[in-house]
């Protein structure tokens, strides 16, 4: 796709957002909800030192990344697992998939897992015959819904009551009540049946330990612990980056991401996988394989974005954006949405197809001081943009707009005779009250929104006369 072609098409995307009044009362009350629960947690007075600790960890492990990937993947192998390293999503599809073809794999269950939506590994697996059926409810939801993620925790916080309870009728083949727990109760018997049949386990890693070589799942539906137990084979499929050096170094991740990602004050399920079952244990899978993810990580470490790769998945930003609040998660076109995926899918997938994504952002810099791991969010969606009018990515018009507007603020006596044109126009939209519509190229700026009422006179003659007020 084009960068023109993608650019109409986000702002199409936006549009279709904008303009449905119950999808954009849906993200107000989950940011609003996120936002109250979360605000006694941020005044906590460990709070701060959490997230400073987060973020020398994180620092720590991206400084000496190679170092930590050897370790980790010498002590999966050493534990009896086994570990490849994916230099792009081609590659880490095709291992999976044969790892499942190779073992006569019918069934794969999977737990919530970014990178595998990253990847698109549920349509390569499909592809080869295998029913791929995903465990976390959301993620079930929107498999069944055929969409991306809405949220990068709740994939699914856009469907109400009524969208659920269509998709799982449409699956059970019957009408099944409207009603939360009847929908969680076919859910649970559903999945429950594919647990006890899967052969193959499918996992993403909140973090793989690098001194033991273990991968931690944090959950909270018991899911997790489902899938990496009952069937034969368990893969993990993780990006490179996504290491701690020791197990203390999860303690503060540990104490953090359930508030900032869930408002709760810890998790249900945090889940240590060492290896596969030992001779003379119950239960475990036979195999452990840890597929490693490049795809465009190394790339971005050796660059000035580095510290995009300290993101612990809070999605703390996400429910504190208010170009979220208004577009949506699907407006991005991404697995990646808010003011992370804003950063991280033009660094990842191409700034060409994503040129739109660091200017769907109001520049508040609400994302940069929530964030869990003190990555300057703001900063590097404003070098994004920086790097989008280096490339020549951005709109003709805009480029031309820019320009046009250079050459006449540096030249004061231009700039005074075109305010001096402009003001009748700027009184008579005074006594106007606030621009509602604006006609032309710039009635972008009133089509989801009124400008307030501008001044009689312009700001140079107010500071003229501010010693006579």
């Amino acid at each position: 796709m084009s960068t023109k072609a993608a650019r109409r098409a986000f702002h199409e995307r936006a549009g279709r957002a904008l303009a449905d009044p119950a999808l954009q009362r849906i993200i107000a009350e989950g940011q609003d909800y996120v936002q109250t629960h979360l605000e006694p947690a941020r005044a906590q007075a460990w709070w701060p030192a959490a997230l400073e600790e987060i973020g020398r960890v994180r620092s720590e492990t991206l400084a000496h990344l190679d170092d930590y990937v050897a370790q980790f993947a010498s002590n999966v192998e050493a534990a009896g697992g086994h570990v490849f390293f994916a230099g792009d999503a081609g590659e880490a599809r095709r291992h999976v998939t044969e790892l499942a073809v190779q073992r006569g794999v019918k069934t794969v269950v999977k737990t919530k897992s970014m990178v595998t939506e990253e990847i698109a590994l549920n349509g390569a697996l499909e592809a080869r015959g295998v029913e791929v059926w995903e465990t976390d409810l959301g993620e079930l939801i929107i498999q069944m819904a055929g969409e991306k993620p809405f949220h990068i925790l709740g994939p699914a916080i856009h469907k109400s009551l009524e969208d659920v309870c269509e998709l799982f009728s449409r699956s059970a083949g019957r009408q099944l009540p409207a009603d939360p727990q009847a929908l969680v109760r076919y859910a649970r018997e559903t999945l429950r049946e594919r647990f006890l049949t899967a052969e193959m386990g499918i996992t993403g890693a909140n973090f793989g330990v690098a001194a033991t070589g273990s991968v931690v799942l944090v959950t909270n539906e018991g899911n997790g612990r489902m899938v990496t137990t009952m069937p034969r084979a368990h893969v993990v499929v993780m990006g490179v980056e996504r290491l701690v050096p020791t197990f203390p170094d999860l303690e503060a991740i540990l104490k953090v991401l359930p508030q900032a990602g869930a408002c709760m004050r810890a998790t249900a399920y945090v889940t240590a996988v060492t290896g596969p079952r030992k001779t003379g244990e119950r239960d475990g899978p036979e195999e452990l394989h840890v597929v490693l993810v490049d795809n465009g990580r190394s790339r971005i470490l050796g660059g000035r974005y580095a510290e995009i790769l300290k993101c612990i998945r809070c999605g703390a930003c996400v429910d504190v954006c208010p170009a979220y609040r208004k577009i949506g998660g699907h407006t991005y076109d991404s697995v990646y949405s808010g003011p992370i995926g804003a950063v991280l899918s033009p660094l990842l997938f191409g700034l060409e197809r994503y040129a739109e994504l660091p200017y769907a952002c109001s520049m508040c810099g609400a994302c940069s001081e929530v964030c869990s791991a003190r990555i300057p969010l703001a900063d590097q969606l404003r070098s994004l943009r920086e790097d989008v009018v280096a490339e020549k990515l951005g709109a003709r018009s805009t480029g031309v707009g820019f320009a046009a507007f250079a050459a006449v603020a540096k030249r004061r006596r231009i700039w005074s005779a075109l305010e001096q044109a402009a003001l009748p126009l700027v009184a008579w939209a005074a006594a106007r009250g606030e621009w509602s519509s604006i006609p032309g190229p710039l009635g972008a700026w009133t089509r989801s929104k009124a400008l307030p009422r501008p001044e009689a006179r312009s700001f140079r003659a107010q500071w003229r006369n501010k010693d006579r007020r």
